[in-house]
C-alpha cells in the first residue's frame, strides 16, 4: 500500500512537470473547462431552457457528442486487435495510448450524459428503477461503465508494474485485454440499439446504423491516434515508429470506404423507395421548405468525408502532412455526420408533423467546449504521466534519484530543475 500511494503521489507531481508550451496548453485547456463549469452552473440554475433544446427537439449537442465520442472510445481496440490478436509488433508499444484515450473519452461520455439531465440531482431515481434486461438505457450504463473500469484496470496496471519495474503477469490483465475487446465493440452497438429501438422515430429505423457506427468510429478514432502519436513523438522520447502509423492509415482506410458505403446504402434505401418517413432525411440534405438549418453542415461533412477517403487511398496520404490533413477531414466530418447529422433530423419534423429546428445556444457550446477541454485534459495528464514511467525514467526504485534530463522535450523543461521522484 506504501508503494502504491507513493505511485499516486509520483504521477500527481510528474503531471506539473514541463516546459512553458505544457503550462500553456495546459492554462488554455483549464479555463475553457472553468467557462463550461460556469455555463453548465447557469443551466442547473434556470433549467435545459438555457439551451437550444425544445419538446420538439429533445436531444441536441450533447448527445451528438456523446454518440461520437462512444466511438472514439471503441475506437481503442483498433490498436488492441493488432497487438494481441495478431501479433503486430509495430503498434506494441503505442497501444497504451490508445487504451488511455479510452479512457479519457469515457469520462467526457459520462460528462455528456449527465449534463443532458435536466436534474441530475434525481439520477437515483433511474438506478431505483433499475429495469434490467429490458431498458437499452440501463445496459448502456452497464457498458459504459464497464469499459471504463476494464480500461483503468489494464492501463494501471501495466504503468504500475512499470514504476515498480516488474514485468507484467499475463493473468492479470491478457483476459482483460480480450474482454474489453468484445467490450468496446458492444458500447457502440448498445448505443446504436438505444435509437434503432425507438419506433416513433424512423429516421433511426434501420438495421445498418449499428454497423455505421462501428465503421465510422474505426475511422475516426485510429485518426485521432494518429495526429496523437506524432504530438507524442515530437514532443517525448517516446519511439513511435514511421510503420505504426502507416499500420492505422490502412485501418481507417478500411473504415472510411466501409462507411460511405453504408451511408450510400442508406441514402439509396430513403430516397429511391420514397416512403412517407423520408421526411427527415429529406430535411438533413435539401431542406424542408425554408427550413435548411443543416443542409451546408451536412454536404460539408460529406465532401470532407469524401475527399478523406480519396486521400487516403492515394500513396500521397504516405507523407505526414497528406496523411494529417486527410485525418483532420474524417475526424471533423464524421463528427458532423454522426453527430448533428444523425441526432437532430430525427426530430424534424415531429410526430406531429410540427417543424421546428435546432440551434445550439451559447450556453450549450460553452459547456460542451468545457467537456471536450477537460477530456483533453486528463488525456494530456495521463500520457505525461505514463510516458516517463514505461520508459523507466520515474521508478520507485530510483525515487529519491533524480530524472534524466530532456533537453529536446518541452514536457520537461532543461531550464528548471529536475524534480526529485
Amino acid at each position: 500500500m506504501k508503494r502504491y500511494l507513493t505511485f499516486l503521489w509520483d504521477c500527481f507531481r510528474l503531471s506539473f512537470v514541463g516546459d512553458w508550451r505544457y503550462h500553456a496548453w495546459m492554462t488554455v485547456l483549464t479555463l475553457i473547462t472553468l467557462g463550461g463549469v460556469y455555463a453548465w452552473c447557469q443551466q442547473l440554475v434556470h433549467g435545459l431552457v438555457t439551451t437550444g433544446m425544445t419538446d420538439q427537439v429533445s436531444w441536441g449537442m450533447y448527445i451528438a457528442n456523446f454518440t461520437y465520442l462512444v466511438g472514439l472510445a471503441a475506437a481503442a481496440a483498433m490498436l488492441v486487435i493488432p497487438v494481441y490478436v495478431y501479433r503486430n509488433l509495430h503498434l506494441h508499444d503505442v497501444v497504451i495510448f490508445g487504451e488511455l484515450l479510452a479512457v479519457s473519452v469515457i469520462l467526457m461520455c459520462l460528462l455528456f450524459v449527465t449534463v443532458d439531465l435536466g436534474r441530475p440531482d434525481r439520477f437515483h431515481h433511474l438506478l431505483l428503477r433499475f429495469n434490467f434486461p429490458i431498458s437499452m438505457l440501463t445496459w448502456d450504463v452497464i457498458a459504459l461503465n464497464g469499459y471504463l473500469l476494464l480500461n483503468l484496470h489494464i492501463c494501471g496496471y501495466l504503468i504500475y508494474c512499470a514504476y515498480c519495474g516488474r514485468k507484467p503477469s499475463k493473468a492479470f490483465y491478457i483476459p482483460f485485454v480480450f474482454v474489453a475487446i468484445a467490450w468496446a465493440i458492444s458500447i457502440h452497438t448498445v448505443t446504436a440499439f438505444l435509437y434503432v429501438g425507438l419506433g416513433g422515430r424512423p429516421f433511426w429505423n434501420s438495421a445498418i446504423i449499428a454497423p455505421r457506427f462501428l465503421a465510422s468510429a474505426f475511422a475516426a478514432g485510429p485518426a485521432l491516434i494518429i495526429l496523437t502519436l506524432q504530438v507524442v513523438r515530437r514532443f517525448t522520447r517516446h519511439q513511435v515508429s514511421d510503420e505504426a502509423l502507416l499500420t492505422l492509415r490502412r485501418i481507417v482506410q478500411v473504415a472510411m470506404l466501409i462507411n460511405l458505403f453504408l451511408l450510400l446504402c442508406e441514402l439509396f434505401t430513403e430516397f429511391y423507395a420514397d416512403t412517407r418517413h423520408v421526411a427527415s432525411i429529406r430535411y438533413l440534405f435539401f431542406g424542408l421548405g425554408e427550413h435548411r438549418a443543416l443542409v451546408p453542415w451536412i454536404w460539408t461533412a460529406l465532401a470532407m468525408n469524401v475527399v478523406a477517403t480519396t486521400l487516403f487511398m492515394l500513396p500521397a496520404s504516405r507523407a505526414l502532412k497528406t496523411l494529417n490533413v486527410a485525418c483532420v477531414l474524417a475526424i471533423v466530418g464524421i463528427w458532423i455526420e454522426k453527430g448533428m447529422g444523425l441526432i437532430v433530423p430525427a426530430f424534424v419534423p415531429s410526430p406531429l408533423g410540427e417543424i421546428v429546428e435546432y440551434r445550439p445556444t451559447l450556453h450549450e457550446t460553452m459547456v460542451c467546449f468545457g467537456i471536450w477541454a477537460f477530456g483533453l485534459l486528463v488525456y494530456t495528464i495521463l500520457v505525461r504521466v505514463s510516458v516517463p514511467v514505461l520508459a523507466g525514467e520515474v521508478t520507485y526504485a530510483r525515487r529519491w534519484g533524480a530524472h534524466p534530463k530532456a533537453e529536446s522535450s518541452p514536457l520537461v523543461s532543461a531550464s528548471q530543475p529536475e524534480p526529485k521522484l
